[in-house]
């Protein structure tokens, strides 16, 4: 099957009947289109305790984004443009808000880490809210936007979350335009491997299927216990490692404020940022008449965050946006450098 939302959602099930009933279920095609990063995650990379996977697993969010860089758009006209040339559905919400790219990570989270498939633990979050100036403003930075599946080997459990991410301009999976898809995969004796092809497309699809048909032939007289088991680990070795909070999970952010421009208002978040312990990497204070033209009295205010909590940020977060000086809601990116 291709279908990824079907395994995502009921791939416990399913893999438990097939090994009951001695049978393969086969998936290449649910993941990256024509990339074989199942085969990769469940056969090439065995000998490996994967660390983290994080993957550009949506051809239609990325390129919309690549537009959105390039033209300088905003998200609302990049996706008429994506609707009208075939690349965005319709009804484009299971691609823009993240489900599409959810699906996928949660499998890819499965095969890594020999834990269930369970979508319904994943944080989600697309990219309809994301604006041309925070994508400008992340490249002076020297950051891409990317709408990443992201799985992590953390203390006592596994991150699985999908969301607008900057990634540092220099990294290979930062400079994956258009409606291509890679996946990144870092394993503790392998280091880092990138996966890249078509995500998409009748031939990149039918790549992958006719694969798993061969695979399917080869192996039917195979003794069922023998096989390359369905999510990389025998169902007797799975791990019940549980999938972690979104409030526990540590990673660098972007932010960006709408302010008064007015004396002591950087000095008014900084603080509120320092009592939280939160250190700050970088800031950006563009002039007023930059944002919003001349005579304005409001500017953008844009600061880069060491790793912290999600948990302390929310918190952060809410009290910077009660100061009278911030005039509008919070924009709140996080940021992995993807080492």
């Amino acid at each position: 099957t291709a279908n990824k939302a079907l395994l995502a959602v009921h791939g416990t099930e399913i893999f438990a009947a097939a090994q009951a009933k001695g049978v393969m279920v086969a998936f290449e095609a649910a993941v990256a289109g024509g990339v074989p990063i199942i085969k990769a995650l469940r056969e090439g990379l065995t000998a490996n305790r994967i660390q983290w996977v994080a993957g550009i697993i949506n051809g239609t969010t990325n390129f919309i984004l690549s537009e959105m860089r390039d033209k300088g758009l905003d998200f609302d006209v990049v996706l008429k443009e994506a609707q009208r040339l075939g690349y965005a559905e319709a009804d484009p919400t299971f691609d823009i808000e993240g489900i599409d790219a959810a699906h996928k990570a949660t499998l890819m989270s499965a095969l890594a880490f020999g834990i269930p498939v369970q979508f319904d633990k994943a944080y989600v979050e697309g990219i309809t809210k994301l604006q041309a100036a925070d994508i400008r403003y992340a490249e002076q930075l020297g950051y891409r936007i990317k709408l990443l599946g992201i799985t992590k080997r953390v203390d006592g459990g596994v991150e699985l979350r999908v969301h607008p991410t900057l990634v540092p301009a220099k990294r290979l999976i930062a400079n994956v335009e258009g409606a291509m898809n890679a996946v990144v995969v870092q394993g503790d004796a392998v280091g880092t491997t990138l996966y890249y092809g078509k995500g998409a497309g009748s031939e990149p699809t039918a790549s992958a299927v006719i694969a798993d048909l061969v695979d399917v032939t080869r192996l039917h007289t195979a003794d069922p216990q023998h096989r390359v088991p369905h999510l990389a680990f025998q169902p007797h070795a799975m791990s019940d490692l549980a999938v972690a909070p979104m409030e526990r999970v540590v990673t660098g952010y972007y932010l960006r404020l709408r302010v008064a421009d007015q004396p002591g208002v950087l000095a008014e978040v900084t603080g509120i940022l320092a009592r939280a312990g939160i250190s700050i990497d970088a800031v950006l204070q563009r002039e007023a008449d930059e944002v919003g033209g001349e005579g304005s009295t409001q500017t953008d205010l844009i600061i880069l965050t060491h790793e912290t909590a999600e948990g302390t940020m929310n918190a952060a977060l809410a009290a910077m946006q009660a100061l009278a000086t911030v005039l509008a809601p919070i924009v709140r990116i996080r940021k992995e450098e993807l080492a």
